[in-house]
């Protein structure tokens, strides 16, 4: 029976465990590195599936699939402690880390697979992007969501930089908020008024069958207020940040 390990229990681990076990009549086994006692044990105790291990190896030794969630800059040293079998399909979720090097670290198992799984893995809804394709990968990610698979690592990586604007998405609207605030809206009712225009808005956006670019134009209207804001805030900048988050995970 498939069984998963997760060596790193952050957010993104809660996520996917989440989606694998609540409201599911028989979830997968679940192994928890120890890592972070809090969120390992709080998802224990809330999922009879899931138990936490008393190291990451003996989370290797129970599973089947190894989910690695670690911060990059730890991720060598978290690997070099641990031994792989041949049998092992290891899921990468970290950053811009790459196949080349995951294979030095992970042998002899020689599945291995970068992923790029999202928060909403906890509601099954992520859209996760993975490669290369791999059978047990695409069954544990379909699981909490859907699954994309590009054509090649490099392309990979254009995915994992689009994730970098998440907080700076949220933070510009943080500022609208703000700014409402300022000219007179209740901080609480300003949260809530943007939070349920975006909130709808990106509803609209996972129905609808067009382009973005379509949408936006649908939204605006010649000599309008929201032509006049994109003008303002024209995509420059945010593609000059995403060349520089992508040349980051290149480098690395």
């Amino acid at each position: 029976m498939q069984s998963y390990g997760f060596v790193g229990t952050g957010e993104i681990t809660a996520a996917i465990v989440e989606g694998l076990s609540a409201g599911v009549a028989e979830p997968p086994a679940v192994f928890l590195s120890p890592r972070n006692h809090d969120i390992a044990h709080d998802l224990a105790a809330r999922f009879p599936n899931a138990e936490v291990c008393r190291g990451n190896q003996e989370v290797l030794d129970r599973a089947t699939t190894v989910v690695v969630a670690v911060r990059p800059q730890v991720v060598q040293d978290v690997l070099a402690d641990l031994t792989f079998r041949p049998g092992h399909v290891v899921v990468s979720a970290v950053a811009g880390v790459r196949l080349s090097l995951l294979a030095d670290r992970v042998a002899p198992a020689t599945r291995i697979v970068r992923s790029i799984p999202l928060p909403t893995a906890s509601r099954r809804a992520s859209r996760t992007a993975m490669f290369p394709d791999d059978a047990s990968a695409r069954a544990l990610f379909e699981s909490v969501g859907d699954v994309v698979v590009p054509a090649d690592e490099a392309t990979l990586a254009t995915f994992s930089a689009a994730t970098a604007t998440f907080a700076a998405h949220l933070g510009q609207l943080a500022a609208i908020a703000d700014w409402m605030a300022g000219h007179g809206v209740e901080p609480a009712d300003a949260d809530a008024y943007i939070a349920h225009v975006y909130g709808e808005l990106g509803r609209t956006l996972a129905h609808h069958d067009g382009t973005i670019e379509e949408l936006a134009a649908q939204h605006m209207t010649p000599g309008g207020i929201n032509e006049q804001f994109r003008a303002t805030m024209r995509d420059v900048p945010t593609k000059r940040g995403l060349d520089e988050v992508l040349a980051r995970l290149e480098g690395q």
